[in-house]
């Protein structure tokens, strides 16, 4: 595995992958990256972080580069209804219930939410509680709630890349 750090303006996200595609990418507590580009830095983690950049700069609302999950079959079937919310909106635990067809697995949708490794690319931060509030992220709340907003400063960019 190869990993390349990416300083955003709410932390440090890191950048795990293998030459053909991104496994994870997860907010870190380090205050700055330690782990940079080397010369045997995969494209694929070079693509994710100039992604990511431009997700970050406001110039970007979906992701291009391959990424892969291990998963459940359950949770992958969440986390692709979660890539289904667009951009600068938000959607509810119930409602990717009822996108899968399980409506009565509200809590389950929320356990596969919190296992996903893929942070902004496979937007948990866009659920919601049923009632409008802020849930659990494993980033933080803050970060949920900055990364809302920005999205929503973002929503009607002139770009190739929606």
């Amino acid at each position: 595995m190869y990993k390349l750090d990416y300083l955003s303006p709410i932390g440090v996200l890191e950048v795990i992958g293998t030459e053909e595609a991104v496994v994870s990418i997860l907010f870190t507590e380090t205050e700055k990256p330690v782990h940079v580009k080397q010369p045997a830095t995969p494209q694929v983690l070079m693509d994710a972080y100039g992604q990511l950049d431009e997700y970050f700069k406001g110039e970007r609302q979906t992701f291009t580069f391959p990424f892969t999950v291990d998963g459940t079959l359950f949770q992958k079937k969440v986390w692709e209804s979660l890539q289904e919310i667009p951009f600068g909106q938000t959607a509810s635990y119930k409602d990717i219930a009822v996108s899968i067809g399980n409506d009565q697995a509200i809590r389950a949708v929320g356990s596969a939410n919190g296992k996903n490794k893929l942070s902004i690319v496979i937007p948990c931060h866009r659920i919601i509680g049923s009632n409008g509030k802020l849930t659990g992220y494993a980033g933080g709340l803050w970060r949920k709630e900055w990364l809302l907003q920005h999205e929503r400063r973002n929503l009607y960019i002139n770009t190739s890349n929606h």
